[in-house]
């Protein structure tokens, strides 16, 4: 973030109360990059957007959909506002939007943990060390991730099923998975808060959605 942007903030606190600039500092200090979820192809709008609101509540920053049959659509109703203060990032410019997004995640370090419904050569959540940065990646409602995902995956994860049916809904494996991913990493040496800059980008994009008319006091400020 350049002085420009630091002057713009500036100007920007005085027409944010003081409770609200309290709550944007507190959830920024729990916010974190260092996991992130990627869905694929996810066919039902109530479940991606199940998922943007499990990012938000869980302190997940970066949300990556890959739309290679089915295009990403949101449920207003079901994420209560969460999509405001996620980032987004959408890949559907290419014949193999898969590879292209698991492969920009790898180069960021990322290690890629996927979802199966197979049983082979998985481990459990609770064995997927925190100390490198996570991508947790889930698949369609009815087939799951593509072979292709499966294939870039560094893990393939299992979830501990009791029951007859083979698979938890997408949304509510994302939130299991988060849960407990979450919890070790906050109990973890691991710095996984955001870095100063991280934190001050978002600051100034969450004041500016925070206030009615952002542009007229952006005229006002040039």
């Amino acid at each position: 973030m350049n002085s420009d942007d630091l002057r713009l903030m500036d100007y920007l606190l005085g027409f944010v109360s003081e409770k609200r600039i309290e709550k944007i500092d507190s959830i920024l200090n729990d916010r974190t990059k260092h996991v992130t979820v990627v869905l694929e192809d996810i066919y039902h709008p109530q479940n991606a957007s199940a998922v943007v609101r499990t990012c938000d509540c869980y302190g997940i920053q970066d949300l990556h959909v890959i739309e290679n049959t089915n295009s990403y659509k949101v449920n207003k109703c079901v994420t209560q506002g969460a999509g405001k203060w996620i980032s987004l990032y959408r890949y559907n410019g290419r014949e193999d939007n898969t590879e292209d997004c698991i492969m920009k995640l790898k180069d960021q370090g990322f290690h890629i943990a996927a979802t199966s419904l197979q049983n082979k050569d998985d481990v459990s959540i609770e064995e997927l060390p925190v100390e490198k940065k996570i991508a947790l990646c889930f698949g369609s409602e009815e087939l799951g991730l593509s072979d292709k995902a499966h294939d870039l995956a560094d893990s393939i994860i299992r979830m501990p099923m009791y029951g007859f049916t083979q698979s938890f809904n997408v949304s509510v494996c994302a939130a299991l998975c988060l849960n407990n991913l979450i919890k070790r990493l906050h109990n973890s040496d691991t710095a996984w808060r955001l870095t100063d800059d991280e934190r001050n980008v978002l600051r100034l994009d969450w004041i500016m959605k925070s206030i009615k008319k952002p542009d007229m006091l952006l005229t006002r400020f040039k």
